[in-house]
């Protein structure tokens, strides 16, 4: 009040301007000005009336009272609205002003909000959709597993999955980090949450990108088919832009801080003890309060996403493995070791093999070809009789006749080498391979060379394309082989005691 009152003096007593006023008081013209038009209002000229008190005068230059503040709805519960699909500010607002219709207008409704909005931290200021995306990554922690007998550890490394809109987290051990781990860990947290998300974010690891691109990533064919089974797309994040999966990325830090480091101390011996015990402690996690918002990620997932999600299929994808082989003349691929029949018109095509645990399908140009049981016998063969030559010329030039005369023409022992060999088979088609290998050593050797080694394979009866191959390369087909030498007859002698002195 005492500037007040200097604000008067200098005014109606000396006619100062409202600057001059402002640079001897130390306030601005403006608050200048506005005492001037208060004391005005209210009558007030310099000197002041002495029954003027100072309470009194300030009660006289006292602002005008600022009218009650409107209602707002929870800034939270905008933040949730918005989430779903189809919500928008401006339909928030229609609502909001049947409610209250003296409320804000709509640019100051959209202020409030950002304001607020503003205030959280920054991984939440991107929007989410409810049961839209799905944040997949590899934690960087592992865990180790002891084998109790031999006192060696092993390490189990840990899947998690995210969802946007809720954080509602899913984790899992698993002993290796390939295809099988990596599509059985997206089969469990789909069961898990009881429903599919729309969208799929993963890193640019190999099990799920084979070729990172900016515009048209190369998806990994076992990732895109689980993808198609459940409904779902794939879009990967940017190669180095951890910024595309902020969830995830903060899952990973909470799962090492909140449920990694509390099990420090414990040792687990198997993947089932390790997985029990994330698992209680990623209810608690889950179920745990948010530090500055209302809720915690389960009670925002019965919300927004498990209603928002895709239904699951009613089969779960089994999970599968993609690879590239070559159809050799005998009208099989080899996988694993073991040999599986395609139809013969396939021969030296190449085509990709589809493997799960009780499966082997075989693709050409995305169209399925054959399919087998799996089988783990390694040399063993797996034959569709369906798959076998019937009239094709192509393939009937291929016959045991026909081998074992071109092998006929570099030498006899070289045509009863090949002759034999198929006759040890089966089938003979079972030793077109070997024959053809036996034929081509000629090539690197010159038949003569071959010719031997197929004498001395036949002596020693052992006609494989391994041993003709050795025997070449050792050179052994340039001499002459050792006479086979007939056991010695029985000594006949008195100091002999004989086999009736033991009886």
């Amino acid at each position: 009040m005492r500037k007040a009152k200097e604000i008067l003096r200098l005014r109606y007593e000396l006619g100062l301007t409202h600057r001059q006023i402002g640079r001897s008081c130390e306030v601005s013209h403006v608050t200048v000005g506005e005492y001037l038009r208060r004391a005005e209002a209210a009558g007030l000229r310099w000197p002041l009336p002495p029954e003027v008190s100072e309470a009194a005068l300030e009660a006289l230059l006292a602002p005008a009272p600022k009218p009650a503040p409107r209602p707002l709805p929870p800034m939270e519960q905008l933040r949730q609205e918005l989430s779903r699909r189809g919500v928008t500010l401006r339909l928030l607002w229609e609502e909001y002003r049947a409610i209250h219709p003296d409320g804000y207008g709509y640019t100051q409704f959209c202020d409030y909000y950002r304001r607020w909005r503003q205030q959280l931290e920054p991984n939440l200021r991107q929007p989410y959709k409810a049961g839209e995306k799905l944040f997949v990554d590899w934690a960087g922690q592992t865990v180790p597993l002891w084998d109790a007998a031999t006192g060696l550890s092993r390490p189990a490394y840990i899947f998690l999955g995210t969802l946007g809109a809720s954080s509602y987290t899913y984790a899992e051990a698993f002993d290796t980090m390939r295809q099988t781990a990596w599509s059985a860990g997206h089969v469990n947290a789909f069961t898990y949450f009881g429903g599919v998300p729309k969208i799929l974010v993963p890193d640019n690891t190999k099990t799920g990108v084979l070729k990172a691109c900016r515009y048209e990533p190369d998806l990994n064919p076992g990732y895109q088919e689980l993808a198609a089974h459940y409904g779902t797309v794939v879009i990967p994040a940017r190669a180095r832009e951890p910024t595309d999966k902020a969830k995830v990325e903060a899952a990973v830090l909470h799962v090492e801080r909140r449920i990694l480091a509390a099990l420090r101390d414990r040792k687990f011996f198997s993947l089932g003890e390790l997985n029990a015990a994330i698992r209680q402690l990623l209810e608690e996690v889950n179920r745990q309060p948010f530090q500055k918002m209302a809720g915690s990620r389960l009670e925002l997932f019965e919300q927004l996403d498990r209603p928002a999600l895709l239904p699951l299929p009613i089969q779960p994808y089994e999970s599968a493995a993609w690879r590239k082989a070559k159809v050799n003349i005998d009208y099989h691929v080899q996988v694993d070791w073991h040999l599986y029949s395609v139809p013969y018109q396939l021969v030296h095509r190449e085509v990709e093999v589809r493997l799960t645990d009780k499966t082997v399908e075989l693709f050409l140009g995305g169209q399925r070809v054959a399919a087998h049981p799996r089988s783990h016998v390694k040399g063993g063969f797996s034959t569709d009789n369906a798959h076998r030559p019937k009239a094709h010329q192509q393939h009937l030039d291929w016959t045991p006749s026909r081998l074992i005369a071109w092998a006929g023409t570099i030498g006899a022992c070289c045509g009863q080498a090949v002759a034999q060999l198929m006759a040890d088979k089966p089938h003979p088609e079972m030793g077109y391979r070997a024959c053809l290998g036996i034929i081509r050593l000629s090539r690197r050797y010159g038949r003569e060379r071959l010719e031997a080694a197929c004498r001395r394979a036949l002596e020693r009866s052992v006609c494989t394309y391994r041993s003709i191959q050795s025997i070449l390369a050792t050179g052994l087909d340039q001499h002459a082989a050792p006479e086979l030498v007939s056991p010695a007859p029985a000594l006949q002698h008195t100091n002999l005691r004989g086999a009736e002195y033991y009886n």
